[in-house]
């Protein structure tokens, strides 16, 4: 009697597992179904609510603008700044379109735009007379503790205009939507 009672249960779960089988195969093809027409009208959709101008960047009006700060006296740094000026510049030009870009300095970083102390001095006066589009802003507050510091007046690049406060400068042009980097 055992021996049947375990014939019948095996029998009965494979019955059971075939149904079963049957009826979450019929369910995926319900799902797989309603999934397709409920794409089909997504579809449609995004297609008559697709905006007639688009605001991708290859339609962009306004140019496109980068701050970059330089807050640290070292050379790789400020060289790694211009770097990522040159190529930024390089690749909005190569597909058409304009870009803003600003190098703020200050702190330590205000050597590479003193007259007396930048390693990257010629660098910067050659890339200026390139790209009208590059600027350079010197923290005020920095030259201001600095002459104090050194008992002399110090000279800031012609390519440079002084503003009161690079990180204010940074923080007003970020929100005026412009890019952030940090070299």
């Amino acid at each position: 009697m055992n021996r049947s009672f375990a014939v019948f249960a095996g029998i009965a779960s494979i019955a059971f597992a075939l149904v079963l089988s049957t009826q979450v195969s019929s369910f995926a093809q319900t799902t797989a179904s309603a999934a397709s027409a409920t794409s089909a009208k997504l579809n449609a959709f995004a297609k008559v609510s697709t905006p007639s101008k688009t605001t991708t960047a290859t339609n962009r009006k306004q140019p496109h603008r980068l701050v970059i700060q330089v807050n640290v006296n070292d050379p790789a740094v400020m060289n790694l700044a211009l770097n990522n000026v040159s190529n930024v510049a390089q690749y909005y030009k190569q597909i058409g379109q304009e870009v803003e870009i600003e190098v703020v300095a200050f702190g330590p970083g205000l050597h590479m735009l003193r007259d007396d102390t930048s390693p990257v001095k010629a660098r910067i006066s050659s890339m200026s007379e390139t790209m009208p589009q590059l600027t350079f802003a010197a923290c005020g507050n920095t030259r201001d503790n600095m002459t104090k510091a050194e008992a002399k007046d110090v000279p800031i690049i012609s390519q440079a205009k002084v503003v009161k406060s690079g990180v204010v400068q940074v923080m007003e042009l970020q929100e005026r939507g412009w890019s952030y980097l940090r070299p």
